[in-house]
Formats: structure tokens, C-alpha cells, sequence
């Protein structure tokens, strides 16, 4: 089977620095030499000719660190026990692991004050922390502050949509399960609040493409509040935005933020726009 090569010009760009080439073509030979040892061979053949301080640079380092390794005792090699922990890292970040681990106790929580507190009679709290409760998991996947390798993930070629996509699948896979249970209990149908949930995901990684996935987040959650759950609350009877007769407008927004999305797939290849 014949492989397609890097050009001359893409591979000669990047070993100038890179500034010559558009966002998106440094992006594919990156993620084109991770795969490919004669381009990366052509590559180094190309930094050594063109870059010859960059080269002296490497040498340097190394021979500093060639006595250091010697000494170190190699890895253990990877076995069975090692590969879920390793495809699990393709999917979710260490960071997301205390604010997944909360989820079940916060919809136990919100569960116990439906069949218990005072609300239960007028409004479930369980319907209304459901539409929002993904949007917090989304934020912490781009966390600089909660994630100590965000800039080394952020920096790879494969740190754009399929990433961010691929994490967002993690924090559902999580969020769902509990939600369904805590539905099941207290009798709020999946109807009224899955396609909710899933709007304000995909708005949240709409939105996340200008702004930034925290602050996105953040925001969406901030016009939940005050405009859903405070006057729901205050009234006490389930606002219109969680009734039946609301999920074609929450399939609408749905399939606007899937297609902003899908147009803008290019801007989450940007480590600003994961803020």
C-alpha cells in the first residue's frame, strides 16, 4: 500500500519555525508525523541543514541528560494491566476525576431533597440541576488551573475537536447513569430533561469556540440559574423551559450548537480557545 508524504515545502516550513505555515497545515504534519518515521527522518534531515543551532541546542541537552538515564531503570514494559488506564487517558483528564466522583453524591443529594424537603410537592430539583449538571464536567476538561499537563495536552496535534469531543463523551457517560436513577426515583421522566442536557452541552462547546470552554460553561450556567431555576423556585411550579411541549426548541438548540460545532471544528486546534 503506497503512503502518502509530507511536501517538500510543509516539511521545510516546519523546521523554519513553522511561521509560513496556515494553523491547519501545521496541525495535519504533526499529526501526520507521529505516524510516519521516513518524514520525521526527512525532518530532523531538514532542522539539521536549515537550523543549525536548533540541532547544536539538541545535542547539548542530551549529552546532559545521556549520564542521567543511564543510570535510571528503564520502565517496565506495558502490559494488559496497563492498556484501560491508557485508552482512559484518551478520554478523560486525571482533573475530572473529584468533580466526576461528585456527580453521584450531588444527584444523591438533590434526590433526597426531592423525596424529603419541602419542594417535593412543587418542583423537582432533580429536573432542574439535570440540563445543566454536564456543563461543569465539559469546563473542567480545559481547566488550566485544575489540570497540571493542560499545556502539554493542549500543545498536541490531537488536542482539537476530536479531543475535546472525545472528553465530552466521558462526562455524559458519567452524568447519564445517576441522572436516569435519580429520575427513575422520584418519577422526571428522561424526556423532559435528556434533551436539555444534551442542548446545553452542545452550546456549551458551541460557544467555548469564541469564548473559551470554562467560560462558556460558566455562562450557560448563569442564565440557567437566573432564568430558569430562580423563578422556578420562586413560583413554585416547573417552568415552561422544562415542559414537554419545550423539547422541539431544545432540539433546535441542539442541533445549532452540533452545527457550530461542526463549522468551527478548526478554532478548538487552538490552545486559547480551550480556556
Amino acid at each position: 500500500m503506497s503512503v502518502e508524504h509530507a511536501s517538500d515545502r510543509l516539511v521545510d516550513g516546519y523546521a523554519r519555525g513553522g511561521t509560513g505555515l496556515a494553523a491547519d497545515e501545521v496541525w495535519a504534519l504533526e499529526a501526520h508525523l507521529e505516524a510516519c518515521r521516513p518524514c520525521r527522518d526527512r525532518l530532523s534531515a531538514a532542522v539539521a541543514a536549515g537550523a543549525p543551532a536548533v540541532t547544536a541546542l539538541t545535542e547539548a541537552v542530551w549529552n546532559g541528560l545521556a549520564p542521567q538515564l543511564a543510570g535510571t531503570a528503564p520502565a517496565p514494559p506495558g502490559g494488559r494491566a496497563l492498556r484501560p488506564a491508557v485508552r482512559l487517558s484518551t478520554w478523560a483528564t486525571p482533573a475530572m476525576t473529584p468533580w466526576l466522583a461528585m456527580v453521584p453524591a450531588v444527584t444523591l443529594l438533590a434526590l433526597l431533597l426531592d423525596l424529603t424537603g419541602p419542594v417535593a410537592d412543587r418542583v423537582s430539583l432533580v429536573l432542574l440541576l439535570a440540563p445543566v449538571l454536564p456543563v461543569g464536567g465539559v469546563a473542567l476538561s480545559w481547566a488550566r488551573g485544575l489540570d497540571p499537563a493542560h499545556e502539554l495536552t493542549a500543545a498536541t496535534p490531537r488536542a482539537g475537536l476530536e479531543l475535546v469531543l472525545r472528553r465530552t463523551v466521558a462526562v455524559l457517560a458519567a452524568v447519564l447513569p445517576a441522572l436516569l436513577a435519580a429520575g427513575w426515583a422520584t418519577g422526571v421522566t428522561a424526556a423532559q430533561w435528556l434533551l436539555p442536557c444534551l442542548a446545553f452541552t452542545s452550546a456549551t462547546l458551541a460557544l467555548g469556540g469564541l469564548i473559551g470552554v470554562t467560560r462558556a460553561a460558566a455562562a450557560l450556567a448563569l442564565v440557567w440559574a437566573g432564568l430558569v431555576a430562580a423563578p422556578t423556585l420562586a413560583a413554585g411550579r416547573t417552568a415552561a423551559a422544562l415542559r414537554t411541549d419545550s423539547l422541539p426548541l431544545w432540539g433546535l438548540v441542539l442541533a445549532l450548537g452540533a452545527g457550530v460545532v461542526i463549522a468551527r471544528r478548526n478554532a478548538y486546534a487552538a490552545q486559547e480557545d480551550h480556556r
